[in-house]
């Protein structure tokens, strides 16, 4: 079956070169964008309810720029002057790089990784002797607090932010030919959104495996997947799909 229509459930991407909007372009198909989740901020009284005073903390470990954001927002809530001495231990570049919206870069105590949690851990040891704070989602990977227990440091985590699944019943008499997925929230919003969604003639384009095995769970079926190593991002899987669908056209 040929594809025409693909929803991807992210908000659309800002910049113009996206490969996406070349993937729509070159194939000849309608792509739209919507976030199956979004994310909202934990009010800074609920932070203290979960006992957690920002002046106990030497060191923040940040692994998104979701937290970065958060951070920064209960701090000033809070009144609380974030000090030039706080170390900052960021999971990869992009996000230390995006903490220069808050901090001047070059003055302050920045530790990068390189991509995942465990590239970190050797600079979170070298420095064992901080108080750290891992300020994060209500949906932590469990490799996270399981690696900093095995580190031995002292630290805390703390929700500063949800996640939290969308209002989709706009798109309820709405049909797509593919339906993209990058979580297993965003299978868990479709199903809170559509409890009795059928999959039928969709077909589903999902990124990971802990997505692919959400899918799974649900009885769906799973038509796309990235990253494999001949096609590495979700816009090469999909090109490589209608390709093949769309022969003939």
């Amino acid at each position: 079956m040929k594809v025409k229509t693909i929803l991807v459930s992210q908000p659309e991407p800002k910049i113009e070169n996206s490969p996406y909007f070349d993937l729509q372009e070159k194939q000849r198909v309608k792509i739209d964008f919507r976030p199956f989740i979004h994310v909202e901020g934990v009010s800074a009284k609920e932070i203290r309810h979960q006992k957690i005073d920002l002046s106990n903390y030497t060191a923040i470990i940040l692994t998104s720029r979701n937290a970065v954001d958060h951070f920064f927002r209960v701090a000033e809530e809070m009144r609380y002057k974030v000090p030039d001495t706080l170390k900052y231990f960021c999971q990869s570049e992009a996000v230390a790089y995006y903490l220069q919206k808050y901090v001047v870069y070059r003055k302050r105590k920045i530790y990068v990784g390189k991509r995942t949690f465990s590239e970190l851990t050797p600079l979170i040891k070298k420095y064992k002797d901080e108080k750290f704070l891992l300020p994060n989602t209500d949906k932590v990977k469990p490799e996270v607090p399981k690696t900093l227990d095995a580190l031995g440091v002292d630290w805390k985590q703390a929700t500063f932010y949800k996640t939290v699944v969308s209002d989709l019943s706009d798109l309820e008499n709405v049909t797509y030919d593919v339906l993209v997925f990058f979580s297993p929230s965003g299978i868990e919003s479709l199903f809170k959104n559509f409890p009795d969604f059928k999959q039928n003639d969709t077909r589903i384009a999902v990124f990971g495996n802990t997505t692919i095995k959400a899918v799974e769970e649900k009885g769906l079926r799973v038509d796309i997947s990235a990253p494999t190593p001949e096609t590495p991002s979700m816009t090469m899987a999909l090109e490589k799909y209608i390709e093949k669908a769309n022969k003939g056209k």
